[in-house]
């Protein structure tokens, strides 16, 4: 699949280099229009998957073509999704495009400044499709200025795994919900050892994506917002301190692994290896700490104000105008694909988790709920999950976010500090017209 798996953690600073080129391209359509003559339509799929998630892909698009004798969909693309972005945006320059590529949702709203991305907003709202049963940060990842411009793909959610064996160890209660942030500090500080090398959680520290998606839930669940409610400002500039110092105090107490290469891989690895109590992270990695023999338990994140919240980054499928039989095609495979009875094939197959509660309710999801532990804690995690705002402004508020909590992790600057350079570098690329 995708490392990150990319989801949560998105693509967001390549988008700046993309804006530009996306807003002006596809002046030509994509090669030719796809009627055989047989009458039998081709559509190209970039998929951006590896390995399991890409043999659940094959094998969908296996079912679909038996189903839909006059489609044919082209499993093409050799791009994997963490540098679709690029592809994507030097297709539609060259008006070379495929009908459906793997976006990221942190990259949609810049790559939807394209003429040739499809609007889905009828697509969705017709037919057979569940669109209002799909979970809420489903819907919102995929939704740029009221219309719908992609439709979800995967959907999966943020908690805290913990090490069991370390807790114990540590003579620390596992944490239930409703537990807080204050809490979560004092817990990794109580697992923390230097003599045996143990950390009592982990936070990436190179300023990228993947360093911001965590702290939003915090800056949420504050009564915050990404972008405030006139679109010229940041909605974080108060409480985005006191989230701040959640982060501050972790690295003043050196409970905090800091990963300083981009990916988590090596946060991730000190986990695995036995050497953190607690991470934050999303259903993609249980097979792994399941494979790791580590005993482990899923709590949901802790709050400030008691109510739950967690992030949810869905990643897309958006499709691309190839001419009204290659559209109408790929609109029959998208809305297949979007149907309970294949989202959940997708989401057991692939590892992601059920994009409507109608999936959630199929018996096949409710028996891979059954046979993994935690599995269940973060698909409930989904009714209190919120999406980044698919905004193109927001690389730039999160490239100086990133700076910000790295600023605080490595304990060169204050929250206060960090917080006041983030502002004035996220308002000003607000002001910038789109």
């Amino acid at each position: 699949m995708p490392s990150r798996r990319g989801l949560l953690r998105g693509a967001g600073a390549l988008a700046l280099s993309a804006v530009g080129s996306v807003a002006v391209a596809g002046c030509g359509k994509g090669a030719g229009d796809g009627v055989g003559p047989d009458g039998r339509v081709t559509i190209e799929l970039w998929h951006g998957q590896t390995d399991t998630a890409l043999k659940a892909i094959k094998r969908l698009v296996a079912d679909f073509q038996r189903a839909h004798p006059g489609i044919r969909v082209d499993v093409g693309g050799g791009v994997l999704a963490d540098a679709m972005l690029q592809k994507i945006t030097a297709a539609l320059a060259s008006g070379s495009y495929p009908d459906i590529a793997y976006i990221f949702g942190s990259d949609l709203a810049s790559i939807a400044r394209s003429p040739q991305v499809v609007d889905l907003t009828g697509t969705v709202n017709s037919g057979p499709t569940p669109w209002n049963d799909y979970w809420a940060p489903a819907r919102a990842a995929v939704t740029v200025n009221g219309q719908v411009r992609a439709v979800p793909a995967v959907v999966d959610s943020l908690a805290v795994v913990c090490n069991k064996k370390l807790f114990r160890q540590a003579g620390v209660p596992l944490p239930e919900p409703g537990w807080t942030w204050q809490k979560f500090v004092e817990t990794a500080q109580r697992l923390t050892d230097a003599a045996r090398g143990t950390f009592g959680t982990g936070w990436p520290g190179v300023g990228d994506e993947d360093t911001v998606w965590r702290l939003w839930p915090l800056v949420w669940d504050l009564g915050g917002d990404v972008i405030a409610g006139d679109g010229r400002s940041i909605g974080f500039a108060g409480v985005g301190v006191q989230a701040l110092q959640v982060v501050e105090a972790l690295a003043r107490a050196s409970s905090v692994y800091i990963d300083p290469k981009p990916g988590s891989e090596q946060m991730y690895q000190v986990f695995l290896s036995g050497r953190m109590g607690m991470v934050l992270t999303g259903p993609w990695q249980l097979p792994d700490i399941e494979d790791a023999g580590i005993d482990y338990h899923v709590a949901p994140l802790p709050t400030f104000s008691g109510r739950p919240v967690t992030i949810s980054g869905p990643d897309t499928w958006t499709m691309f105008d190839n001419g009204s039989a290659r559209v109408q095609a790929a609109r029959t495979f998208l809305t297949w694909l979007m149907q309970p009875a294949q989202d959940v094939r997708w989401a057991v197959e692939a590892g992601s988790l059920p994009l409507s509660r109608a999936t959630q309710a199929m018996p096949a999801w409710q028996k891979k709920t059954s046979g993994s532990q935690g599995l269940k804690v973060f698909t409930q995690a989904l009714e209190s999950a919120r999406a980044r705002p698919a905004h193109p402004a927001y690389p730039q508020i999160s490239q100086a976010l990133g700076q910000a909590i790295v600023a605080v992790l490595l304990r060169k600057s204050t929250p206060a500090e960090a917080l006041r350079s983030c502002a004035d570098e996220a308002d000003a690329a607000l002001l910038i017209p789109r």
